[in-house]
C-alpha cells in the first residue's frame, strides 16, 4: 500500500511530542508499506535530518515556509474567522506543492497529522486519513483559561475556529484518529462515527536505564527532573508551577533537594528559575545531547502539568527508565495509568510537594512505583503495538 504522510513539521529531530509521533509512526508503517512524507516546515531542513528519514521513505518534499507570508496568512485568517495555526501553516505555495505530489505519487490514502493541515489536504481525490493527534481545541481552552487580557481574548478566538475545523473534519476524511479517549471526548462530534484510538509508544530499547548507565549510582546528583520542549507553554507552566509553587514545600523539609529542569529552547521565564531554592538548587540546562541523562540524574521524575492535552511522552520515557514519576490527573489519565501503583498522582501544589516529599524519603516506595511504572510500558507502549491500530485502519478505509 502506497501512503503518503503530510505533516506540519519535519520528523527529526525528535525534541517535540508531534514529531515523535509522526517518525515513530513512519517507522512502523514503511516495514509493510511504501511510504511518501510531504511536510512543511518553517525552519530550514539538514541533509542529516533527511538522512534520519531516508530509510523508511520512498521520497520526501519539504517546503520551506515563508515567514512573512505565514504572518499574512495569519492576519487574512483572524479577519476571515479561520483558525490562526490554520493560516500560519498553510501557504497558496505548500497547498500547490503538496497537490502536485500527491498527483505524482497516486497514493492509496493520505494520512495526515493535526487540524492545522487540513487545507493541505482536504480536497485531494484520494482516501484520507487524519489524525487529531490530541484535541488541539481543549489545549487552547485551557490556556486561555490561565491566560488574562489581550492574549485571553487571541486564545478564545482560536479555540472557538479550532473547535469548528475539528467539527468539520468528519466531513472531508474517510477516517480520524487519536491519542487517547480523554482527547477523543473532547472532539465535538458531527455525527457518531468513531475516532480510533492511536496511542503514543515509546522506543523501549533507546529509552532504558541500563543503556545509559549499567550501574546506576545509588544517590543520583539531583533531587527531581522535569523534562520537556521548553519553549512550549503548557511545560513552561508546569515548570514555573514546579519551581515556584510545589518545590517551596519541600524545601521546608528537604532543604538539599535538587531540581533539574532539561530541555530544548527554554523561554526566558524558564531560564530566570536557574539557581532558585534556598540554595540555588535549580538547574536549568536547555537542550541536552542525550535526554537520557536528565531521567538517570534524578532520583524522582515530575510532570506538574495543569494545561495542554494528549499524551504526555515524557511520563513514558520516564517510566521506561525506572523513575519513579509524580503527575496530575490531566497527564495521567490519558495514559491510563493506574494512581497509586503504575505512579502517583496529585494536582494542588501542597499535594504534589506532599508525594515528591514522600518518595525521595522512602527508596523502598521508589523503587515499587518504578518498577510497577517500567513493567505498565513495556506491557502497552511499545511502538509496534502503538501503530498497529493505525494501519488496520489504513488498510481498512482503502479496503471500502
Amino acid at each position: 500500500m502506497k501512503i503518503l504522510v503530510v505533516l506540519p513539521r519535519f520528523p527529526y529531530p525528535l525534541e517535540k511530542g508531534d514529531k515523535l509521533r509522526a517518525y515513530h509512526q513512519i517507522v512502523e508503517l514503511s516495514k509493510h508499506n511504501d511510504v511518501y512524507l510531504f511536510c512543511v516546515s518553517h525552519t530550514k531542513v539538514t541533509e542529516a535530518q533527511r538522512a534520519a528519514l531516508k530509510p523508511y521513505c520512498r521520497e520526501i518534499r519539504v517546503v520551506r515556509l515563508n515567514l512573512l507570508v505565514c504572518a499574512f496568512n495569519v492576519v487574512c485568517n483572524w479577519f476571515t474567522s479561520k483558525s490562526l495555526q490554520m493560516g500560519y501553516w498553510n501557504t497558496s505555495r505548500s497547498k500547490r506543492l503538496c497537490r502536485a505530489f500527491a498527483r505524482e505519487v497516486q497514493p492509496d490514502v493520505v494520512y495526515n497529522q493535526m487540524v492545522r493541515t487540513m487545507p493541505l489536504v482536504a480536497r485531494l481525490p484520494f482516501t484520507k486519513v487524519m489524525d487529531f493527534q490530541d484535541a488541539l481545541s481543549m489545549n487552547t481552552e485551557r490556556r486561555m483559561e490561565l491566560t488574562t487580557g489581550f492574549w485571553h481574548y487571541v486564545l478564545h478566538y482560536e479555540f472557538k475556529m479550532l473547535r469548528s475545523s475539528e467539527y468539520n473534519a468528519f466531513s472531508f476524511f474517510d477516517g480520524l484518529t487519536i491519542i487517547s479517549e480523554t482527547d477523543s471526548e473532547a472532539i465535538p462530534h458531527k455525527k457518531s462515527g468513531e475516532i480510533r484510538i492511536v496511542p503514543n509508544g515509546v522506543d523501549t530499547e533507546y529509552f532504558k536505564a541500563e543503556a545509559v548507565k549499567p550501574e546506576p549510582a545509588p544517590q543520583p546528583p539531583y533531587s527531581v527532573v522535569f523534562t520537556g520542549n521548553m519553549s512550549y507553554a503548557p511545560n513552561v507552566d508546569a515548570a514555573r508551577f514546579l519551581v515556584e509553587e510545589v518545590m517551596p514545600t519541600v524545601w521546608t523539609s528537604l532543604p538539599d533537594a535538587k531540581v533539574l529542569i532539561a530541555g530544548a529552547d527554554p523561554r526566558p521565564s524558564v531560564r530566570a528559575l536557574a539557581n532558585k531554592g534556598p540554595k540555588g538548587c535549580v538547574t536549568v540546562s536547555g537542550r541536552m545531547d542525550d535526554i537520557r541523562d536528565a531521567y538517570t540524574s534524578a532520583a524522582v521524575f515530575v510532570a506538574p502539568m495543569r494545561i495542554g492535552s494528549g499524551m504526555q511522552n515524557k511520563l513514558l520515557e520516564a517510566m521506561a527508565m525506572r523513575r519513579p514519576c509524580v503527575t496530575t490527573q490531566l497527564a495521567a489519565t490519558p495514559l491510563g495509568a493506574v494512581a497509586g501503583d503504575h505512579l502517583l498522582v496529585g494536582d494542588s501544589a501542597a499535594e504534589l510537594a506532599s508525594l515528591i516529599a514522600q518518595l525521595l524519603g522512602s527508596a523502598e516506595q521508589r523503587s515499587r512505583i518504578a518498577a510497577s511504572g517500567f513493567d505498565f510500558v513495556q506491557q502497552h507502549y511499545a511502538w509496534p503495538a502503538a501503530v498497529k491500530p493505525l494501519e488496520e485502519l489504513l488498510h481498512a478505509v482503502v479496503a471500502k
